[in-house]
């Protein structure tokens, strides 16, 4: 990728000790920035419990991985300490979302508000004309209008635009996204090539402060007596027959057919989850579909507001493929998408991302579910 330099810049590149950052470090520096590398901590061992390895995001092994492909290119390194404030946008907001009956997606939250909240402040602090990421994504500016674009990377099958769309427009004009245009073996060759310490690195799968991928364990160890609280619930039809005991309703999700701890004559999912009630709803899979969706927290990255109704694709979990649907307000001004064609399992918690083509448009929470009624379909 070419960024052409008109004077020399300083990026302060989030360096999470993995192979994707470590390359975009290392690209920028090759193309003649000033390279500052900084780790974040967002969270202890001591506070998040489960395995206690010191390995992976936050770890010792992954600062002093940071820290030396720093060295490597010449760059220097700090640690800047933001658990406080991840504990209070990330942990806290993933601990209240299931409580609410809602799957949340930390990682949307950690970008919107600590990678492009804090950090992007502490940069500028620190002199910075630009931060960067190693995510496969791409900010182009539209020249008729001087504004910025998020885009889907080129490797589709890694783009992470999905968990950026709560980048705003002045944010995203100080991002570069140096591996945006590169494939996964493509940035692997270059950390080869170029001799980078974190080169055959693995990436981690699970989220960051649940080490051991057990969402059950850590919300029964951050809230003191919930199993006993909340155990003995309702599993409930959609006709209203009770069928069964859950165990607590933060730890099911909608669309989950494995666990649910029923058994009838045909396969049964959960397909509603009332907090207030503490219930669990179950049906066939056919009562997930839904026509449409309400989003809360939205964020469109060059538009002020929604004018009329927008042609859009609309992706609803992470590895969807997006779903043609209408971009609109409705008459209480709530943004919605209601799609062509009825949606599976749409969760409230999860981001709606809204594209045209490989722009994001921009994104939000998904609030509430328009259930799918196949007589307004005739």
């Amino acid at each position: 990728m070419e960024i052409l330099i008109k004077n020399k810049k300083t990026v302060v590149v989030a360096m999470s000790g993995g192979v994707d950052s470590s390359v975009s470090a290392a690209l920028l520096k090759e193309q003649g920035f000033d390279i500052i590398g900084v780790t974040m901590k967002l969270w202890n061992y001591d506070d998040i419990g489960g395995v206690n390895r010191e390995s992976g995001c936050c770890s010792i092994d992954t600062v002093h991985d940071a820290r030396v492909v720093c060295e490597q290119i010449g760059a220097p390194h700090y640690v800047w300490d933001l658990s406080d404030e991840f504990g209070k946008s990330v942990i806290d907001n993933f601990v209240n979302e299931y409580l609410e009956g809602r799957t949340p997606n930390p990682c949307v939250m950690c970008n919107k508000h600590i990678k492009w909240g804090t950090f992007l402040t502490k940069a500028k602090h620190l002199g910075a004309d630009y931060v960067a990421t190693g995510h496969y994504a791409r900010s182009v500016i539209d020249e008729a209008t001087g504004q910025y674009t998020l885009r889907k990377s080129y490797n589709l099958k890694k783009d992470q635009s999905y968990a950026l769309w709560g980048i705003r427009q002045k944010a995203l004009a100080m991002t570069l996204f140096p591996i945006g245009e590169m494939t996964k073996d493509e940035v692997r060759d270059y950390a080869v090539r170029t001799g980078l310490r974190t080169a055959q690195k693995k990436e981690s799968q699970e989220i960051c402060f649940i080490t051991d991928n057990n969402y059950n364990r850590f919300l029964k160890e951050k809230i003191n007596g919930l199993e006993d609280k909340l155990a003995h619930g309702k599993i409930m039809t959609q006709q209203g027959q009770v069928v069964g005991e859950h165990d607590g309703y933060p730890f099911y999700t909608i669309g989950q057919r494995r666990g649910v701890g029923v058994a009838m004559n045909a396969p049964v999912y959960v397909t509603e989850i009332s907090s207030k009630d503490n219930i669990i709803y179950v049906g066939a899979k056919g009562d997930l579909l839904a026509e449409g969706l309400t989003a809360k927290d939205v964020n469109l990255i060059r538009h002020d507001r929604i004018d009329g109704e927008m042609p859009v694709t609309a992706k609803i979990r992470y590895n969807d493929q997006g779903h043609p649907g209408i971009l609109s307000e409705n008459e209480t001004g709530e943004t919605q998408v209601v799609f062509d064609l009825p949606q599976h399992a749409i969760t409230p918690g999860q981001s709606v991302v809204f594209y045209n083509d490989d722009e994001v448009i921009g994104g939000g929470i998904i609030d509430k579910i328009m259930k799918y009624k196949p007589e307004m379909a005739l």
